[in-house]
C-alpha cells in the first residue's frame, strides 16, 4: 500500500520505501562483516518485525536461520503494569549460538531488556540486537542496542511492518500516524485522553 491511500492518517512520512531499504542495505552489511566466519541466528520479533527481519536476511550474502518470538507488553507510560508477556517462544536451541534480535521499534526500551535478559539466559555465545526504528526520546529504560535503522519522534509509528490496531503493516513506507485516528472522538466526555488511548498506544 502506498502513502497515498491512506494520506489523511498519515502526519509525516518518518522514511521512504527507497530509504528503508537502503538502510536495511546498509545495515546487512554492517552485520555480514562483524559475523564474518560465525554462524548466525536471526530472531525476529513477532509481529512488527516480521518484514525487516526477512528483508535483512535476504540482504545478506551468506547463510543465515531465522526463529521468531512473540511478544506482548503493555508499557507503565501509557496506563499499563509494564509487564511483558511470551506468546510465541523460539524454536530453536540457542545455547552457544551467536544471535542477532531483530525488532521493528524500539519505544520505552521494556520489550527490548526483556527480550535480552530471557536470550541471554539461555546462554548463547554473543546476543545483540537489531532495532529497524528507535524514539530515543520514548526510551526509559537503558539498553545497549548495537544496530538501529533510524531514530524517529515519538507517537504512534506505523508501516512497514508495523501497526496500529492491525492496519498499515502494508504501507511500504513508515510514517507518523495522525493523531485524529487514534485519539478517541468523545475524550473531551471522558478526561484525560492519554487515558482514553489507554493499551492501545502501549508496547
Amino acid at each position: 500500500m502506498e502513502h497515498a491511500h491512506v494520506i489523511d492518517d498519515v502526519a509525516e512520512v518518518l522514511a521512504t520505501e527507497d530509504e528503508i531499504a537502503a538502510r536495511v542495505g546498509e545495515l546487512a552489511a554492517k552485520i555480514e562483516a562483524d559475523y564474518a566466519g560465525r554462524d548466525l541466528l536471526l530472531v525476529g520479533v513477532l509481529n512488527g518485525a516480521a518484514t525487516v527481519t526477512v528483508d535483512l536476511a535476504r540482504a545478506l550474502h551468506r547463510h543465515v536461520e531465522i526463529t521468531w518470538m512473540g511478544i506482548s507488553s503493555y508499557g507503565a507510560g501509557q496506563g499499563g503494569s509494564g509487564a511483558v508477556r511470551l506468546r510465541k517462544d523460539i524454536d530453536v536451541e540457542v545455547a552457544g549460538r551467536e544471535v542477532l534480535i531483530v525488532d521493528g521499534v524500539i519505544d520505552t526500551g521494556l520489550t527490548a531488556a526483556w527480550l535480552m535478559t530471557n536470550l541471554r539466559a539461555r546462554g548463547p555465545a554473543s546476543l545483540e540486537f537489531c532495532g529497524l526504528f528507535r524514539k530515543p526520546s520514548a526510551q526509559t529504560i537503558p539498553i545497549d542496542i548495537r544496530y538501529v535503522g533510524f531514530d524517529v519522534p515519538t507517537g504512534v509509528v506505523v508501516g512497514y511492518g508495523l501497526d496500529y490496531q492491525g492496519r498499515y503493516r502494508n504501507l511500504r513506507c513508515c510514517a507518523r500516524l495522525a493523531p485524529h485516528v487514534y485519539e478517541p472522538r468523545s475524550a473531551h466526555l471522558v478526561g484525560d485522553p492519554a487515558h482514553a488511548v489507554g493499551d492501545a498506544l502501549a508496547e
